[in-house]
C-alpha cells in the first residue's frame, strides 16, 4: 500500500536498460473501477503527446523509484481510446470535496492510498476542519471530477491508522450515524468553510439570497446555509475561495 504522494514525482526506471525514462507526473483514474489505471510520465523530450505506463506494467514502487521491465511499457495515451477517455474525464481525487449522497460536506481529499500491485484505491485522507482522518474506499460511491460522493454512514467510520484499510472490518460494521454523529459532521463542515470567501451569490430554492458574493463566511453564515438544505450547502461549498 502506497500514498499517492509517495508515487508522484518518483523516477521511473527501466530494469533492462538500467536507465531513467522519466518521472511520474500524474495519475489517470478509472472512476468505475476505483483504481489508478495509468501513470503519466514527465519527460523533457515528450511535449506534444501524453506518455504513460499502464499500472499493470509496473514491477515495483520503492522508496526512491518506480520500476518497469523496459521502456516498451511506455504508451501514447492518445492512441488508446479507452485510456484517452479516462484522461478526458479528468478525475483528480486529490483536492476534491467529499460529500455524502444526501449533500452533507464531509471534507476535502488531501491524498489517497493505493494497492501498489493492482492500483486499486484503498482509501482517502480527508481534511475535516483542522483534523486529518482516513476513510476506506468501501464507503465511496462516486469518484467525480470535483466531488467524491460517499455513503451516508461514512462520517461514523473514519480511521486513525491506514493499516486498517487492509482489513475487512470496515465492511462489516456499517451503521447509520445517529443524531450525535450528524451534529459532529455539521461542526466539521463549519470548521472546513469558516473564514473562506463566497465567490458568488447563493440562493435558496424559493429565490431568497442566503449568502452574498464576497462574504467571508462566519459560523452563522455556514449554519444558515446548512439549514437552507443540502442543495444550498453544496452550492456554497463549491463556490468558495481561501
Amino acid at each position: 500500500m502506497k500514498k499517492s504522494t509517495q508515487i508522484l514525482g518518483q523516477p521511473i526506471i527501466s530494469i533492462s536498460e538500467g536507465a531513467e525514462i522519466g518521472k511520474v507526473k500524474s495519475f489517470v483514474i478509472n472512476p468505475d473501477k476505483g483504481s489508478v489505471d495509468f501513470l503519466t510520465i514527465e519527460h523533457e523530450d515528450w511535449q506534444v503527446s501524453v506518455k504513460a505506463i499502464p499500472f499493470k506494467k509496473v514491477v515495483g514502487i520503492g522508496e526512491y523509484a518506480v520500476t518497469v521491465e523496459s521502456d516498451r511499457a511506455v504508451i501514447d495515451l492518445n492512441e488508446i481510446p479507452i485510456a484517452d477517455q479516462l484522461v478526458n474525464k479528468k478525475i483528480r481525487i486529490v483536492g476534491a470535496k467529499v460529500m455524502t449522497r444526501k449533500g452533507e460536506l464531509v471534507g476535502e481529499v488531501k491524498e489517497f492510498y493505493a494497492d501498489e500491485n493492482t492500483g486499486k484505491i484503498l482509501g482517502v485522507v480527508l481534511q475535516t476542519g483542522e483534523l486529518e482522518t482516513i476513510l476506506s474506499a468501501d464507503f465511496v460511491m462516486t469518484y467525480g471530477r470535483d466531488i467524491v460522493v460517499v455513503k451516508e454512514e461514512a462520517p461514523g467510520h473514519f480511521l486513525d491508522d491506514p493499516e486498517k484499510l487492509l482489513t475487512k472490518e470496515v465492511e462489516e460494521e456499517l451503521e447509520q450515524p445517529g443524531e450525535e454523529g450528524m451534529e459532529a459532521l455539521r461542526a466539521k463542515q463549519v470548521e472546513l468553510l469558516k473564514g473562506k470567501k463566497a465567490v458568488k451569490d447563493i440562493y435558496a430554492g424559493n429565490g431568497e439570497q442566503v449568502i452574498a458574493a464576497g462574504t467571508v463566511l462566519s459560523e452563522e453564515d455556514i449554519k444558515r446555509a446548512q439549514e437552507a438544505g443540502p442543495g444550498v450547502f453544496v452550492e456554497l461549498s463549491m463556490h468558495v475561495d481561501e
